[in-house]
């Protein structure tokens, strides 16, 4: 008998599709609701977007900045 078969499929199948719907329902409760009103950025989303621009930066310089040495 062969592990990979079609019943362990689906049923591997179905119980990832329940892991994902509670693990998207245990992340949406964990997240704090703010004020609705505001549509500013919190500040752990904007540390976190500078974070990421930086590291883009520093990635970008140290990639692009490869020459060829000069030959003779």
């Amino acid at each position: 008998m062969s592990i990979v078969n079609r019943r362990n499929a689906v049923l591997g199948w179905a119980a990832w599709q329940v892991a994902k719907g509670v693990a998207k329902r245990k992340a949406k409760s964990a997240v704090p609701v703010g004020d609705s009103d505001t549509k500013r950025l919190k500040k752990p989303a904007l540390v976190a977007a500078l974070a990421g621009v930086g590291a883009l930066v520093m990635f970008r310089r140290k990639k692009g900045g490869d020459e060829l040495p000069p030959t003779e």
